[in-house]
């Protein structure tokens, strides 16, 4: 995909769309039932993700990154 072609406006809601469906994954599966998106264990997803990261701080546009920890908590260093 070229992610230079699209607008900020468009690469925002694509971030935001990937971020929505994440949440809903996580909420599927705090209810016991299997994640409709399957956001965490598809790698296209992450990658979709990261390119628009890329492209976005590329452009110098600000946004809130994606916690793909899933309040796992980090360990420490």
């Amino acid at each position: 995909m070229e992610y230079g072609a699209f607008t900020d406006a468009s690469l925002k809601m694509m971030y935001e769309a990937v971020r929505g469906a994440l949440e809903a994954d996580d909420a599927f599966e705090a209810n016991g039932e299997e994640p409709k998106f399957r956001v965490r264990s598809t790698a296209e997803w992450k990658r979709h993700a990261g390119n628009l990261e890329t492209e976005m701080l590329r452009r110098g546009l600000q946004i809130d990154i994606i916690d793909w920890t899933g309040g796992q908590g980090e360990l420490p260093l």
